[in-house]
């Protein structure tokens, strides 16, 4: 049994856990839930992966802490009159962690390889045609200019190669593969470099003494990097208990991403204190707009009424996120007043609507699931809530891949639910919007909201997009095809022994300006 088990055993029997030897002055020890699928950016991955490969690789863009999408390895960039030629000047001094100057060949190089289909690259299908846009050619006309040709233009794009499931269209050094094309290693442009990965036990970084920072504060994936230990060592801990039992006794450093039960044990407790950031993740009452009962948007409107989702958000997040009325993120640059425009909880006028529409008791399914218990929670809430304007829902519980079957067919009259961040709001609204004959799990299909969406995803000036998302958040609360209660908050454990880190909307550990105290 490895050290940090007994430390959870122990603790669970109520044993007094002896005291560590000093930790390693020059190392940050983080806890990491699972271990990493490959070292192969944007290929066999998962969220851990990602985590630990964008501390070792970059790529031309990356998304600030604002979830807008900033310049990294590029310089600057210019876009083409038509929307479909995007010209990147790259930045002078960066080079490889073996050394080599990066140049346009190696962006090229890179880009070829993500665009290969044997590479299985996650985000390939969303630059080769199959998806909203194609790569029809990458070229360099010089050492520090790479040229993308799009087929049609495309608001997306940028955001699309920042995507931190994508490893950002990470730039490699063609030394990554061998001669014989077999991945080996990544060697990027990041902070830190890979320097051991022990399968199943923990991942070693090392601090890359040439890397070249851009100037200014960090800011998101991008702004500036500076790796102020020389190693972040990532112990994979899959049960969450003992990876808190390691942090309250000193083991480890960091864990990312902890309950907010355990919050409130972490908050008591000397020498470790919590950190949190509002994340992009979505939580909501989804309602089926087909359904026999639900079709009727007096319904609906009248369910939206009932429900507030200010109670909500309080009660489920327990203060650590406001509540949130729109598909739009609340940590968006899109979010602004309109968007936290809604509903106004109003009993007397929720029942008014349901005596128009002739709605006399009838039972109203909610499907919800236990293995989420902030999505469960959430769902007793409401049926509390719908309780007192008359409206009788009946929770349904299933287990995830159920409830996720039933989603994904549209099998519902409601059901409480959340959505994993998406980056533009565009996307947000994708996720949730489209016709239902031909995607079942979408929840909206107003056809002049889709005319909108697709609108935004070719329209890259922010202000002609703002317009957009204020319209369609305005469309989204007459036609309440679901109900937004709140988005989720990121909220990590922290040792006292670490100064300046911060958790972030994009819910991934960032180690670098992260400093050990003496």
């Amino acid at each position: 049994m490895s050290r940090l088990s007994l430390l959870a055993l122990a603790a669970a029997l109520g044993l007094a856990v002896p005291a560590l030897a000093a930790p390693p002055a020059d190392t940050i020890r983080v806890a990491l839930n699972g271990d990493l699928r490959s070292t192969d950016p944007g290929t066999k991955r998962d969220d851990n992966t990602d985590a630990v490969i964008l501390h070792v690789v970059e790529g031309l863009v990356a998304y600030r802490e604002d979830a807008s999408v900033g310049p990294m390895l590029a310089e600057s960039w210019a876009v083409s009159d038509d929307g479909k030629t995007y010209t990147f000047t790259l930045r002078d001094g960066v080079k490889f962690q073996n050394g080599a100057p990066m140049t346009s060949a190696e962006v090229v190089w890179s880009w070829k390889r993500w665009l290969d289909p044997k590479t299985e690259w996650r985000c390939l299908p969303e630059l080769d045609g199959r998806g909203r846009m194609k790569i029809e050619s990458v070229e360099a006309p010089d050492p520090k200019t790479v040229v993308f040709k799009l087929n049609a233009p495309s608001a997306l794009f940028l955001a699309t190669i920042a995507r931190t499931d994508c490893a950002e269209g990470a730039v490699i050094h063609p030394d990554s593969v061998g001669a014989d094309g077999k991945w080996i290693k990544p060697i990027g442009t990041g902070p830190y470099r890979l320097e051991t990965w022990e399968p199943g036990q923990y991942v070693l970084l090392k601090r890359f003494d040439g890397y070249a920072s851009r100037d200014g504060d960090r800011d998101g994936y991008t702004g500036g990097k500076k790796a102020l230990a020389e190693t972040v060592r990532f112990a994979i801990i899959g049960d969450p208990a003992a990876a808190k039992t390691a942090l309250l006794s000193g083991d480890i450093d960091l864990v990312p991403d902890v309950s907010i039960a355990d919050k409130q044990e972490i908050d008591g407790q000397k020498g470790v204190r919590t950190e949190l950031a509002q994340t992009l993740s979505m939580s909501a009452i989804l309602i089926q707009t087909r359904d026999p009962l639900m079709k009727d948007v007096r319904i609906r409107r009248a369910l939206a009424l009932a429900i507030d989702n200010s109670q909500i958000a309080q009660a489920v997040t327990q203060g650590t996120s406001p509540p949130n009325p729109s598909v739009i993120p609340s940590a968006s640059p899109y979010h602004t007043a309109v968007e936290e425009q809604g509903y106004t909880p109003n009993v007397e006028e929720a029942k008014k609507l349901l005596a128009e529409a002739g709605y006399s008791g009838q039972p109203i399914k909610m499907l919800v699931n236990r293995k989420y218990q902030s999505v469960y929670d959430t769902a007793i809430l409401a049926q509390a809530l719908a309780q007192q304007a008359g409206i009788a829902i009946e929770l349904e519980v299933l287990d995830w891949g159920a409830q996720l079957d039933r989603y994904t067919s549209g099998d519902y009259q409601t059901m409480s639910f959340s959505y994993s961040a998406r980056m533009d709001p565009a996307l947000s609204y994708e996720m949730v919007s489209g016709p239902k004959d031909k995607q079942p799990r979408k929840v909206w299909e107003n056809p002049e909201a889709l005319k909108l969406i697709q609108d935004a995803m070719i329209t890259s000036d922010p202000k002609q997009r703002q317009v957009i998302f204020d319209k369609l958040h305005r469309m989204q609360i007459e036609d309440v095809p679901l109900i937004v209660t709140y988005n989720g908050a990121e909220i990590a454990a922290v040792s006292d022994r670490l100064e300046g880190y911060k958790p972030w909307t994009a819910s991934k550990p960032r180690l670098w300006n992260v400093a050990i105290k003496n």
